[in-house]
């Protein structure tokens, strides 16, 4: 791998829907519906993921973890991010920080935004002052705007360990 900085974005969306738990950032979220999708549906951290692949040219999420494996169905966020985190260090790589965003009308996400923030920072081995997360909404323009589901995309960027 190259010792230059790699920089990755990513961008995931999925459906609300009732009968699961609303996941965002490794925190359950109270709401009446969650995230749609063959793991827990956590959008923010899948963004966050496909950024990293994408920043060590290792494709997207679908590609390391397909939902035609019945072995992921279910499976928490968190666990696939760390590991593609151990991917990213075994190629003397390491977080310089992530921007990111999500895109919801429902539910009002602002009181989450520290949990959220520091929850990503420890599944990347960071610190919290290399995590943005900002939330913002449609303005009721779209699906998204109507409610019918949640988007987030993410930019990261990684440096050389040795840099650190």
């Amino acid at each position: 791998m190259s010792a230059s900085p790699r920089i990755g974005q990513g961008f995931d969306v999925h459906r609300l829907v009732t009968g699961r738990p609303l996941w965002l950032g490794g925190v359950e979220i109270p709401h009446g519906r969650g995230l749609d999708g063959h793991s827990d549906g956590d959008a923010l951290l899948h963004a966050i993921t496909d950024a990293l692949l994408g920043a060590v040219g290792e494709g997207d999420l679908g590609r390391h973890f397909p939902s035609s494996d019945e072995s992921l169905r279910g499976a928490a966020s968190g666990d696939l991010l760390g590991r593609v985190v151990s991917l990213v260090q075994a190629r003397g790589l390491m977080l310089g920080n992530v921007d990111a965003t999500v895109i919801a009308q429902e539910p009002l996400l602002a009181p989450h935004q520290a949990a959220m923030q520091a929850r990503v920072a420890a599944l990347l081995d960071a610190a919290p002052e290399a995590v943005n997360i900002k939330v913002t909404s449609t303005d009721g323009l779209g699906a998204i705007g109507r409610g019918e589901g949640i988007a987030a995309q993410a930019t990261v960027l990684l440096v050389p360990q040795d840099a650190a």
